[in-house]
């Protein structure tokens, strides 16, 4: 008698999906050492030990295909995600994806599609395990991202205290500002090539978090995606306390003071009210110099401010003005 072998229907969307699963790294059989959980109000909840966070990237939204490469937006919309798992003293491990294709793109397009999420997940080792497909007027991604961290509690926002400094990684502004060159002046591009291509394809020091939760040696934390005043008031209202930010110390990176004073510009526009940097804010009571040691994994640190008693974020210029720093963020409502 002949043996029958019943083969499923050669679909698009499934081979799409076979493609995208193929060639992941192994998954580990750890799980999580310490089954803590956590609410809504970080950048990341807490759920029996996994850190969780989900972001989404919708095209002329938060990418322009006009600007960048299908490539600079999958890397940017995963960076995003990496950022909030880093933000809590974490490292990520699972991934599941929701990706709509426009239907406009072509094979092409699609195929370089699925080689970034997968090049982009595997690089950093994090597991894809599902997730959906659907075909829509615009593209878009939407990954929920799980990971998972040394600590008995997460890093959080609301843990600042009376007496620590305020730390910031990297430098600022440069994404807003490339944003706006973008925008204002597409023709001056290559001129501002270095701060073009940070909010294109903003490269970070992914293990920052995990490096300083190692140390246990900071309080609050949070990842920069909102903006500086946006973050500074996140935890300021999370932990009850008031930050004093000196202005004179804030790390303007030296492109976006370059280019500032190139268009006649206010860096404060850039710095203070810049999103998508993802370098990490937050609080100590150690001397910055205990972060050196880790220089490679958290890069630079500056020193930029003070944590009190009291209420909100004032900032305070070199002659010792003081101004309320309100938060700007950005809003797509």
């Amino acid at each position: 008698m002949e043996e029958n072998h019943y083969a499923f229907p050669d679909l698009g969307e499934f081979r799409l999906i076979d493609h995208l699963l193929s060639h992941r790294p192994p998954l580990s059989k750890i799980s999580p050492k310490h089954r803590f959980w956590l609410d809504a109000g970080d950048d990341a909840a807490g759920v029996d030990g996994w850190l969780i966070t989900k972001d989404l990237s919708v095209e002329n939204t938060h990418f322009r295909l006009d600007f960048s490469t299908i490539e600079e937006a999958v890397e940017k919309h995963i960076v995003s995600n990496v950022s909030d798992i880093s933000a809590m003293g974490g490292f990520p491990m699972i991934a599941f994806l929701g990706l709509g294709l426009n239907r406009h793109w072509n094979e092409s397009q699609r195929e370089s599609l699925i080689l970034a999420f997968q090049k982009g997940f595997g690089s950093r080792g994090i597991r894809l395990l599902g997730g959906d497909t659907v075909v829509g007027d615009v593209g878009f991604f939407s990954t929920t991202l799980l990971g998972q961290t040394t600590l008995v509690q997460p890093l959080k926002r609301s843990s600042a205290k009376p007496g620590e400094r305020v730390y910031v990684q990297g430098t600022l502004g440069k994404s807003a500002a490339g944003l706006w060159v973008l925008l204002n002046h597409p023709e001056d591009k290559e001129k501002w090539r270095s701060l073009v291509n940070y909010h294109l394809n903003p490269v970070i020091k992914e293990h920052a978090g995990e490096a300083l939760a190692e140390m246990n040696a900071i309080s609050a934390c949070i990842d920069i995606s909102d903006g500086l005043s946006s973050e500074l008031n996140h935890i300021a209202c999370s932990s009850g306390v008031k930050l004093t930010i000196e202005k004179e110390n804030l790390p303007v990176d030296p492109d976006v003071l370059t280019m500032c004073e190139y268009y006649g510009l206010s860096t404060d526009l850039f710095v203070l009210n810049g999103g998508e940097e993802y370098q990490l804010l937050f609080t100590s009571s150690f001397s910055n110099s205990i972060f050196y040691s880790n220089n490679d994994r958290i890069g630079t640190v500056c020193d930029i401010g003070l944590v009190q008693v009291g209420s909100g974020v004032e900032l305070v210029d070199s002659q010792g003005v003081k101004v309320q720093m309100n938060a700007q963020s950005w809003s797509h409502l």
